[in-house]
């Protein structure tokens, strides 16, 4: 009995082993802080301005060919970026590019967008409130209901009683019929959140890999198929709505091919070379003329410059990681998904 304790005592402490020594050896290392790991693209410059540290661990804002910018002239060179530095030094221009702009304008067109492989992969809960898009009052407001997705069609269920509102499920599950739609659904998208000026429902791709936006408008389903060229065949949509409302969201179809859903339901093709959603993190920063995509997979950062018209690819810069290896051990939690298991 005494060995077969022993034997448990030793095996759980090779686990910790495995598991802490490499973590804790990993977070001493000293990163290398030179590594360039933040671009954006300046028109002004026709260049990426890259955050770099000095050898004395200062920050610099430096170009592809080494120049090195002051604060004052990076605010310049950047003015949607440090419009508000800008407008608080007196110095925000009238025009960027020939075009008459404003403060709120620029601040209006701006735009963050992030996705992470952590909010694709893993058990998603597939109950979504379906909000007012045509509210009576500005504020938008939670439904009482919420909507899921079957072979069958779609159900609402009233969550105070759990109940399954049949009236409101056929008629939603008609509308969606008579676009075309086949269920189940692959893939559903949307932003169910108040805190933002309007609302676009949920982007749908059917059991045919259809694209579809479902919104809610005075109490009634309007639903609108986007016209997907031959040969295209979707695997992700992500509802985005922007302040501007310049687009309906991105998607990216088996080839890691990157599309603009745009307003008039169409997709437009960018300059991203790739992006896959489940491994790749993507961060988009963008204004009323370009937008700076910056795509990290496992080995680099691909830095895209698009122009904000058509997005078409401006320039392009890859970032290679260079510092050492990860010490390799036992993990149980990872960057790409939300869930707990060992892994080596």
């Amino acid at each position: 009995m005494r060995k077969i304790a022993d034997f448990f005592l030793y095996f759980i402490l090779l686990i910790l082993a495995a598991w802490q020594i490499p973590w804790v050896i990993n977070f001493i290392r000293t990163p290398d802080t030179s590594q360039v790991y933040f671009a954006i693209y300046s028109a002004a410059a026709d260049d990426f301005i890259c955050n770099q540290f000095d050898e004395n661990r200062k920050l610099q804002r430096v170009g592809t060919d080494g120049r090195v910018y002051s604060e004052a002239e990076a605010d310049s060179l950047l003015p949607c970026f440090f419009m508000r530095q800008l407008v608080a030094d007196g110095r925000f221009p009238d025009s960027i590019q020939g075009v008459a702009v404003t403060p709120h304008g620029v601040q209006q067109t701006n735009l963050t967008i992030r996705l992470n492989p952590r909010d694709i992969n893993g058990n998603l809960i597939e109950l979504y409130p379906l909000m007012e898009s045509m509210p009576k009052r500005v504020d938008l407001e939670m439904p009482d209901d919420v909507f899921r997705i079957t072979s069958e069609g779609i159900e609402f269920i009233a969550v105070e009683t759990n109940q399954i509102k049949e009236q409101k499920s056929r008629m939603f599950t008609e509308a969606l019929q008579a676009k075309g739609f086949r269920f189940p659904a692959l893939w559903v998208s949307g932003n169910p959140s108040t805190r933002k000026n309007y609302d676009e429902g949920y982007l749908l791709l059917d059991s045919n890999h259809r694209l579809f936006n479902l919104k809610r408008c005075a109490g009634r389903p309007f639903v609108h198929e986007f016209a997907i060229p031959e040969g295209i065949t979707l695997t992700h949509a992500f509802a985005i709505e922007p302040n501007a409302r310049q687009f309906r969201g991105l998607a990216t179809d088996t080839g890691n091919r990157l599309y603009v859903l745009t307003t008039d339901y169409r997709l437009v093709l960018t300059g991203v070379e790739s992006f896959q959603p489940t491994t790749d993190r993507i961060l988009i920063i963008g204004n009323m003329f370009d937008w700076t995509v910056a795509v990290t997979d496992d080995y680099a950062i691909h830095h895209y410059a698009l122009d904000a018209s058509d997005y078409h690819l401006i320039r392009r810069l890859d970032r290679t990681f260079e510092e050492a290896a990860d010490l390799p051990g036992l993990h149980f939690t990872s960057a790409d998904d939300k869930f707990c298991y060992p892994r080596f």
